[in-house]
């Protein structure tokens, strides 16, 4: 048997989320006493560069359908790798594409699914793993029965481990039928900027106390000083201040960054859902009762208008110095 890690890419491209993927399934494997293949699907990069994060094979899979994403085709060309090879253990990131990858594979294989996945198995007979619930605000032990299982790992949750390791490339010719192109995409909108959360370590956000989307310079300027994505709050993106893509919370894309910087933002339940799971929370806020200030680990109660500025100023100057 083996672990099977599914390699996303973007536009052809690997990210972040592609390497931790096969790290996590190489420290799985390790655990398992087994060997880890990754499977590529409409790559354009050396897929070999997956060995240095412990994928000892690489499946790529060749069929001219599946240039564009769809759930029900990668699922099967997915499986049909995870047969060819014995794979009983199969791991795909917890992205926007993996998250309707996910189910449709664990039923495929007729087995259990597990998702916001954060550490490897803490037992492997039986299978026990630890994942996010309740909105990412606990985490619990969860036990996968049967002899096959799928994980979806929580981004930035288990990290990048790089090694010097090396891996062969295979190709595999996947079969896909009309039924798996039921629900096909007829456009792409993607999100636009220079880091995307889903791979940012830093994001900084704000919401309303910012008064509108004419101030955004400030943060957009901290953001770009320490190498960090943007985001927002659902108010300020269902007023247009901000592109959806930017909306983080219970109802926007939950982030797992090391450090996040909150400004303007009062912390309601709905939004610290989606980013709880921070490393580190900063929280700015003329408000001293603003609920952010319980959930931070620091914050600054002041003006967002005297306060960031002064941040730029001393993080610029810090690293002139370093």
């Amino acid at each position: 048997m083996s672990v099977l890690v599914f390699a996303e890419t973007w536009d052809g491209k690997f990210k972040k989320a592609s390497f931790e993927a096969v790290s996590y399934g190489a420290a799985v494997a390790e655990k398992l006493g087994t060997d880890t293949i990754a499977v590529t699907i409409g790559s354009d990069e050396d897929a070999s560069v997956l060995g240095k994060y412990g994928a000892s094979k690489v499946v790529n899979v060749t069929n001219s359908q599946l240039k564009t994403f769809s759930n029900q085709g990668y699922a099967s060309a997915i499986n049909q790798v995870a047969d060819a090879n014995g794979a009983d253990t199969i791991i795909i990131s917890n992205s926007n594409n993996g998250k309707t990858i996910c189910p449709l594979l664990a039923v495929k294989m007729n087995t259990a699914m597990i998702t916001g996945v954060v550490e490897v198995p803490s037992s492997t007979s039986p299978f026990v793993v630890k994942k996010k619930a309740f909105s990412s605000k606990a985490f619990v032990d969860t036990q996968a029965n049967g002899d096959k299982r799928v994980l979806a790992l929580s981004p930035n949750a288990f990290g990048v481990k790089e090694g010097d390791g090396s891996a062969s490339v295979d190709s595999f010719e996947a079969t896909v039928s009309d039924n798996d192109f039921r629900l096909t995409s007829e456009s792409v909108d993607r999100a636009q900027g220079k880091l995307t959360l889903a791979e940012a370590e830093v994001v900084v956000s704000a919401g309303r106390g910012l008064k509108g989307p004419e101030n955004w310079g400030m943060v957009e300027e901290l953001a770009e000083v320490l190498n960090a994505g943007t985001a927002c709050s659902k108010p300020v993106s269902d007023m247009g201040w901000r592109p959806h893509s930017e909306h983080v919370g219970q109802t926007g894309k939950a982030i797992a960054p090391n450090l996040y910087i909150a400004i303007g933002i009062s912390g309601a339940i709905q939004h610290l859902a989606g980013v709880s799971s921070s490393k580190v929370m900063v929280a700015i806020n003329t408000d001293p009762e603003a609920p952010f200030f319980k959930a931070a680990d620091y914050g600054i109660n002041g003006d967002a208008f005297e306060v960031v500025p002064k941040l730029i100023e001393a993080f610029k100057a810090h690293k002139a110095n370093n």
